[in-house]
């Protein structure tokens, strides 16, 4: 018996009038688009023929991006609306002067993943080895910014990345938040005969309990990054990675287990590191590296000004100073702009009962 071929049913007169609608919108947006581009091209002719070399402006993004969100109606999410303005943002910047991004890699990073939040996938990405390699390529002018990881909602703060600042001349010019979603990786279809699994260190503590749960005899192994535990993985089908998504597309590994961190709202925040002195925002925050003598109640007279000026202080940290015995340097952050009348008042005293302070920063918040 013969089987009928089922004809396609037509579309409503509703439907085509909804696709013909697209398809104006979609000719307008590229019209929009494209005289958005020209305009960035002019104003990279204007800028050169002044002699400024620098076309990136972090203050200029972020109220842009905050613009977008403000005036955001959805059906779009906030976060979706800003990752497509990224995306215009970053092609017509790439129209003035393409840029090159330096991160902790290998490839399939989620300090990579950081790097093309917050720039778009409009510049070049540079993998580099270490947090140390990162900021050297930036102080040697071979990348124009870079992107070093610097603390953990769940772990704490990344204590190298502290470190590289105290003798860098490089300055902090921006932040990115990025919500971490662990996946157990394979070159293998199942877990059987799994002996090892491969992640970086914050990552093995970031996933302990499902790993206590689900894995307790197979061992633990700390390495550079988690893309670097995929790469690994990639060639040996008895270890299993935990790393992101795009390393599982990068290294072609089979996604065991998906979102197997222990926190939920597990999130990484990100630096932007450059020779560029970001202007106020209208929301930003300053970093700071400060130390006192080493005497009873120093912390409290060090810190009094900002309480005076009603300076919020959002984080502190202690690092050994490396230049005496038990000597430390205090890592500040507080809000506000240093070309902020009390912001500045406060540092002038901070500066006058301090043994050593260094301005690390002035730059905007993190956008989503």
């Amino acid at each position: 018996m013969k089987r009928k071929t089922r004809t396609p049913a037509r579309p409503s007169s509703r439907l085509r009038a909804l696709r013909d609608r697209i398809d104006q919108l979609d000719e307008m947006i590229q019209q929009l688009v494209s005289e958005r581009a020209s305009c960035a091209q002019e104003i990279a002719s204007l800028k050169l023929a002044a002699g400024e070399e620098n076309f990136y402006r972090p203050e200029r993004e972020v109220d842009v991006l905050r613009r977008v969100i403000e005036r955001n109606t959805g059906p779009l999410s906030a976060e979706e609306m800003a990752r497509l303005f990224r995306e215009i943002m970053s092609a017509c910047l790439a129209l003035e002067k393409p840029m090159q991004i330096a991160f902790l890699g290998p490839e399939g990073t989620f300090t990579q993943a950081a790097a093309l939040k917050h720039f778009g996938h409009s510049v070049t990405t540079l993998p580099l080895g270490g947090i140390a390699d990162v900021f050297r390529e930036v102080e040697s002018g071979a990348a124009n910014f870079g992107v070093v990881p610097i603390e953990n909602s769940t772990e704490g703060v990344i204590n190298h990345t502290l470190d590289m600042f105290m003798d860098s001349p490089l300055r902090i010019c921006g932040e990115v938040e990025l919500r971490i979603h662990h996946h157990l990786l394979s070159k293998a279809k199942s877990l059987k005969g799994a002996k090892r699994v491969l992640s970086h260190q914050q990552s093995l503590a970031q996933c302990r309990e499902w790993l206590d749960t689900n894995l307790p005899d197979v061992d633990r192994v700390s390495v550079a990054s988690n893309a670097e535990a995929a790469r690994l993985v990639a060639c040996d089908s008895r270890a299993v990675a935990i790393a992101g998504s795009s390393a599982a597309e990068i290294y072609e590994l089979h996604v065991l287990a998906s979102n197997i961190e222990d926190e939920p709202d597990n999130t990484t925040r990100f630096l932007i590191i450059g020779r560029l002195d970001p202007l106020p925002s209208g929301d930003d925050k300053t970093s700071l590296l400060i130390s006192g003598p080493n005497r009873t109640g120093s912390l409290m007279r060090l810190l009094e000004p900002l309480a005076r000026h009603k300076i919020n202080m959002t984080r502190i940290e202690s690092r050994p100073s490396r230049r005496g015995l038990w000597e430390y340097v205090f890592f500040v952050d507080i809000d506000g702009h240093m070309q902020d009348t009390r912001v500045r008042k406060a540092l002038d005293e901070l500066e006058k009962g301090s043994s050593v302070i260094k301005w690390l920063g002035s730059y905007p918040k993190a956008v989503l």
